[in-house]
């Protein structure tokens, strides 16, 4: 009887806090005054050139990091530093790899909730790399290439598949500044998984050809986020800025 007893409030407890971290992500969210934007491979910052305006616009204080792209070690202390530099409660945003970043830097106590545009994010340790090989491989993959340990996709691949749906002469521009990004990037593994303590928003690109549009679901669905889906390629930070930033501002609880 008594182990039955033990048993019933191991449950309970169980529950309990599988309710807690419901409520967590589903509260109402902090009122934040900055945002820090994330950009990912292949990418600077002047991917998020659509969007900026929109949230300044509503009175917040915006920074896009420019991750140096050389490994996981330097972009999360680029982005540390630029959380350093904010004032109060911060939204921190990433696209595509930049997931991966704000996954790790995400703890920071200034941090109140997370968003995640077609972006990666992985757990504490995870092999990011052999959970994607679940899904099948975007299309994108055939154009990338490696020169002196540094990868580039080639202008087809980016214009087509990176870019699919973003207007030509935006995408051309986009091509002509993209960052190499280490070959060794994408194996990096993270030592914390901050979606895991704070509320967390998800913008899925139902026609992504970069990250598959069903892992972006997996991870939105296994972080219990606040998700959309856009019906936009992997760049819908640029084809559809306007509801990215929504996304953000309900973020910052600045929107419903």
């Amino acid at each position: 009887m008594k182990i039955a007893r033990f048993a019933l409030a191991l449950a309970v407890s169980a529950l309990v806090a599988t309710l807690g971290s419901f409520a967590a992500q589903a509260a109402t969210p902090v009122e934040a005054r900055n945002v820090v934007l994330v950009h990912g491979a292949w990418a600077d910052g002047s991917s998020w050139a659509e969007v900026i305006p929109l949230l300044q616009a509503a009175g917040l204080k915006v920074t896009a990091v420019q991750n140096p792209l050389t490994s996981l070690e330097d972009s999360v202390a680029a982005t540390r530093r630029a959380l350093a530099l904010q004032d109060g409660p911060t939204v921190l945003v990433a696209h595509s790899w930049g997931g991966t970043v704000i996954s790790e830097t995400g703890i920071d106590p200034k941090v109140t909730a997370l968003v995640y545009v077609a972006a990666r994010a992985p757990d504490a340790g995870e092999d990011f790399v052999a959970l994607s090989g679940k899904f099948p491989t975007g299309a994108v993959r055939a154009g990338v290439q490696e020169h002196d340990g540094f990868t580039q996709l080639s202008e087809e691949s980016f214009l087509k598949y990176f870019a699919n749906g973003v207007e030509p002469s935006k995408a051309r521009v986009l091509y002509a500044v993209q960052e190499p990004t280490a070959a060794s990037l994408f194996g990096g593994r993270t030592t914390a998984a901050a979606w895991r303590s704070k509320p967390s928003w998800y913008a899925v690109s139902k026609q992504d050809q970069t990250i598959n549009p069903d892992l972006e679901r997996f991870l939105a669905k296994r972080m219990n986020a606040t998700t959309v889906e856009l019906d936009a390629g992997h760049l819908s930070l640029v084809s559809h800025p306007k509801e990215v930033a929504d996304l953000i501002l309900a973020a910052a609880g600045r929107k419903k």
